[in-house]
């Protein structure tokens, strides 16, 4: 969902430095833009976010049982191009797209989950898939643009985007290669450092570094599901690394993983060179929907718990991604949204856009229980994250974008 890493700042940085970025959630831009459309989500400048966060939006509404805006559905079908695939963000929609629109795997796969959650759109999804297909590697996997180097992040949300169009990403394939193959292949073994964790991609040695961003979409991604994951039954015993002969087997020993990861603190953090470490809200959030989705739910408890009593003043400077990851986190949790730490989260996001349309009376906020807590009782990065970020780009760039894909959590 990874931000984590923000999908705003690392699309800025590419476009400056001429390199993709990858992105499974996103953090506000620093400046709002002055004119936004009115279906749109956030006040924050969306160059680098718009389709993205909207699309978020839209997925973490419909869990909560949330009928949206007829126009943000509107905004978000708008902003495809006539090829299928989505841009960050097009301010003028009724422009043609052309070779220098920014099109990317994961905001169009994000877009995908989004419109599938909602029900119709066929044409759209059909298009947006069919784009998605032709952007397939010859390893299986999918870069951040078309042609991009495989990643963990971009090829776990397109096959997020496969499943919620009722494909088969294992039958997707690329000179045989399907998308599971792509992620086994950056699945680290069970010896080592990050023994089990996946990598964002390899080094230019072809060396794998563990990546908690990466590790908690591949888990989600390499069990078939998407950004919401799935709320799966409890598993008896905590997960073991073992050696990773399918798609299944590397995801719980992504599972393992994060939680030695999460052990100490409950939360997963994030620095940048130089910047003394930070707590990682949104990649917590993220980690908290695979380990739900991998039947950890119940020892993901303390981490759930970490958000609830700390993220409420990031994801009111983040905006609407970051409602939405936290509202993805209590849904695959059975954790109920709006009683979050005190935060009523769906109707702070939806108090981000264009009021929904009226409830429909068969749909039902989730009042599950989550572990060991009643789901109806209470339960940054930010802005200096991303100067910090824009001001290490301007010293170096290059340094900066060859570290950002190996990212280890304690």
């Amino acid at each position: 969902m990874i931000v984590r890493r923000s999908a705003a700042v690392l699309a800025a940085i590419a476009a400056v430095a001429g390199a993709p970025a990858s992105a499974f959630a996103a953090s506000p831009s620093p400046s709002a833009s002055p004119s936004l459309p009115s279906g749109l989500y956030g006040t924050a400048d969306p160059t680098y976010d718009g389709v993205w966060r909207q699309s978020l939006a839209l997925l973490a509404q419909h869990t909560a049982g949330v009928r949206p805006a007829a126009a943000a559905v509107d905004w978000l079908t708008g902003q495809q191009c006539a090829s299928g695939a989505f841009a960050p963000y097009r301010p003028q929609p009724a422009a043609k797209c052309d070779a220098k629109t920014p099109v990317d795997t994961n905001n169009t796969a994000a877009a995908v989950q989004a419109l599938a959650a909602l029900g119709g759109h066929g044409a759209e999804r059909g298009k947006a898939v069919a784009w998605l297909k032709s952007a397939q590697n010859k390893d299986g996997g999918w870069g951040y643009t078309a042609g991009g180097a495989s990643d963990a992040n971009s090829t776990s949300v397109v096959i997020g985007a496969l499943t919620a169009a009722g494909e088969r990403p294992e039958d997707v394939r690329k000179d045989g290669k399907s998308p599971y193959d792509a992620l086994l292949k950056l699945a680290l073994p069970c010896d080592g450092d990050g023994a089990g964790a996946f990598a964002y991609q390899p080094d230019k040695k072809g060396a794998l570094t563990a990546n908690a961003d990466a590790t908690a979409a591949a888990v989600v991604g390499a069990l078939g599901k998407g950004l919401a994951g799935e709320r799966a039954p409890a598993q008896g015993t905590a997960p073991a690394c073992g050696k990773a002969t399918d798609a299944r087997q590397a995801a719980h020993n992504g599972a393992a993983y994060l939680l030695k990861a999460l052990a100490r603190d409950q939360h997963l953090t994030s620095a940048l060179p130089g910047a003394k470490d930070q707590p990682d809200y949104g990649n917590t959030a993220d980690a908290v929907v695979a380990l739900a989705t991998a039947g950890q739910g119940e020892r993901a408890s303390g981490a759930l718990h970490w958000l609830e009593t700390h993220s409420g003043p990031w994801a009111r400077q983040s905006g609407p991604a970051a409602y939405a990851q936290l509202i993805l986190a209590a849904h695959a949790t059975g954790t109920d949204p709006r009683h979050f730490g005190g935060t009523d989260l769906v109707t702070a996001l939806n108090a981000t856009g264009p009021a929904p349309q009226a409830a429909d009376a068969t749909q039902k906020t989730d009042k599950t229980e989550k572990p060991g807590k009643k789901a109806d009782s209470d339960s940054a990065f930010g802005v200096w994250w991303i100067v910090g970020v824009f001001l290490v780009a301007g010293i170096g760039i290059g340094f900066l974008l060859s570290g950002r894909g190996k990212r280890q959590q304690p």
